[in-house]
């Protein structure tokens, strides 16, 4: 069964995203109520990046991740400036269950290494943002190594799954690469999480299909937040009414 991971992308300490309730209104959560909201809502893992962290170099927004870890019960994932060791360390010490690194692979294979070694693969993971099969990095500059020489490299130094961010334009909308992750889940053989590109139910059946390549999870942000899959409708409603199970936070 596909895991469906909720998106918090949070900049200047608020939620990037608005949720759209039953009445189509647009509500500004705060990032740990949208985190409440979500679990409410079945999530059963979340996934935050760090805006200003992945612009600076460092997390920025550290404090709120901590709150959202102690406030939810099930698995954080964070990504955005993790660069260091110490800030791996920190992440995990304050209550994420899982980072996500990309920069520090390119540029210090080695801190990655020792990171994987000291906390493990399930603990620290890798991120690929890939544009034309390139690998980006440090905040959108083009490493020139494929997305799957990255993988190889870091499948080689003990990672087990990675995060793929691979966005294709067509005439209508934006959507995953799925030829790419199918790809790559057969060369690798690692666990991949397809991030970035579903707007729609149709293109969230098509991940599932990729599921015996290795692509297991897939993190979904704005069309959560747009109500673009049938349940959600029902859900705003419950909560609009403040019924059990989905009350408002």
């Amino acid at each position: 069964m596909l895991l469906v991971i909720p998106s918090i992308e949070i900049s200047n300490r608020q939620c990037v995203y608005q949720v759209e309730e039953a009445s189509g209104k647009l509500t500004n959560f705060t990032p740990i109520e949208i985190a409440k909201l979500w679990r409410r809502e079945n999530a059963k893992m979340l996934h935050i990046t760090d805006l200003d962290g992945v612009r600076r170099g460092i997390p920025v927004n550290i404090d709120i991740v901590s709150r959202i870890a102690k406030a939810v019960d099930v698995p954080i994932e964070l990504g955005g400036g993790i660069r260091t060791f110490d800030t791996v360390k920190y992440a995990l010490e304050i209550g994420v269950y899982r980072v996500v690194i990309g920069t520090m692979l390119i540029e210090k294979p080695e801190i990655a290494e020792q990171c994987i070694d000291t906390f493990g693969a399930n603990r620290v993971i890798l991120g690929i943002d890939a544009k034309n099969f390139r690998t980006m990095f440090n905040g959108g500059k083009d490493s020139g190594m494929t997305s799957m020489s990255v993988a190889l490299n870091a499948k080689q130094l003990g990672f087990r799954r990675i995060i793929y961010t691979d966005i294709l334009t067509t005439d209508e909308h934006r959507i995953p690469n799925f030829d790419g992750l199918k790809l790559l889940g057969q060369k690798t053989g690692m666990r991949i999480t397809s991030s970035g590109g579903i707007s729609s139910l149709e293109d969230l059946l098509k991940i599932q299909e990729l599921e015996p390549f290795g692509i297991d999870s897939v993190i979904i942000g704005k069309a959560l937040y747009e109500n673009k899959f049938p349940c959600q409708m029902l859900w705003r409603i419950c909560e609009a009414g403040n019924y059990p199970y989905t009350a408002r936070i």
